[in-house]
């Protein structure tokens, strides 16, 4: 709605007014984001907007969801953390080491890929992998390791839903995120894999591989949550307000995502 971008606009531009008037302070505070690594590619457009736009600068850390919430636990000093899963933005609340439950940011979609040179042929139906799982001729097929990845977990929810998970168990290479999952399916390391929508599409895979998007109706929603930590400083929070704005959200749509309607943009998840 119109007024609620007026107010996100508001807000950015009112943390960085206060970011300026200790602008020594101010030079020093270049907050550490860990962020999911299937937003890799949207997130740092993203960043280099936010910097152009307002002078600030961000460190982004990326890495599995489930990872991230073991170091912040710990201590780590994230000032912001950017989940593939609203599950554990909710365990990270649930611990006391946020401000409150975030916010919704985006709706995540798998992909399978392959390298161009692969003798799988991609299909949304996973027709072609059936065939070679069959045939004998798959060897190594990549996802991400699904006990910490979101992306990982999802991929294993939908082979199971199709009655692959057993067959192909046995040929499964994991990443130790997505984004280390895709570079195994697009390198050669692999046949293919299931991998994120967002970065299946970015030209760096596209210049190795080829994708198909697959039916979102096959596993449980990907819901990306967002959430400011206990050690969030100015900029993180201009940061967070910014992700909000119709300039970022416009960003994740081109990457592939899906964006929260008004009804769960701010809505904890159960």
């Amino acid at each position: 709605m119109k007024t609620l971008k007026g107010l996100v606009a508001l807000c950015v531009a009112s943390l960085l007014l206060f970011s300026n008037m200790g602008a020594q302070a101010a030079s020093n505070d270049v907050p550490a984001i860990a962020a999911a690594s299937n937003i890799k590619f949207a997130l740092d457009e993203i960043a280099k907007n936010f910097t152009r736009d307002t002078g600030q600068k961000v460190r982004i850390s990326y890495g599995s969801s489930g990872n991230f919430v073991a170091q912040i636990k710990h201590g780590a000093p994230f000032q912001m953390f950017m989940s593939a899963d609203e599950r554990y933005t909710h365990q990270l609340a649930l611990s006391g080491a946020t401000v409150d439950e975030g916010v919704l940011y985006a709706v995540g979609r798998l992909a399978i890929a392959a390298p161009k040179n692969s003798p799988l042929a991609i299909d949304p139906e996973l027709n072609g992998l059936k065939s070679l799982l069959q045939s004998g001729q798959l060897k190594r097929f990549a996802i991400a390791n699904p006990d910490h990845a979101p992306y990982g977990e999802r991929a294993r929810e939908l082979l199971k839903n199709i009655g692959l998970w057993e067959s192909l168990e046995p040929h499964l290479i994991y990443g130790e995120n997505v984004s280390q999952a895709a570079q195994f399916a697009v390198s050669g390391s692999t046949q293919g894999g299931i991998i994120a929508l967002s970065l299946a599409i970015a030209p760096q895979f596209q210049q190795m591989g080829h994708y198909q998007a697959l039916p979102a109706e096959l596993h449980a929603p990907l819901y990306q949550r967002m959430v400011l930590t206990k050690k969030a400083g100015v900029t993180a929070k201009a940061f967070y307000a910014y992700l909000q704005t119709e300039t970022a959200r416009q960003t994740f749509i081109e990457f592939g995502f899906g964006l929260p309607d008004s009804s769960t943009f701010t809505k904890s998840g159960d």
